[in-house]
């Protein structure tokens, strides 16, 4: 619960907290870091599938060697 800021002559500590969820902050910082990690798990294995779908189809047929001959590299001048 926040204080009351009806009067604001007095003493700081007196007031109270001033924001909800006081003393939850390390809690939240947890959950936070555990969703974060979590994300990008996910994130990194929905990559990994995705990679592979895309290797499967350029590895049938001659897929892969027209899409080697499309590359176009820099050459010097």
């Amino acid at each position: 619960m926040t204080g009351n800021f009806g009067d604001w002559n007095g003493n700081i500590t007196d007031i109270g907290p001033i924001y909800p969820f006081v003393g939850w902050e390390w809690l939240m910082v947890i959950l936070l870091i555990v969703f974060w990690v979590g994300w990008h798990v996910m994130q990194m294995q929905k990559e990994h599938r995705d990679h592979e779908e895309q290797a499967r189809a350029l590895q049938q047929g001659d897929s892969l060697h027209r899409a080697a001959q499309a590359e176009h590299t820099i050459q010097r001048m």
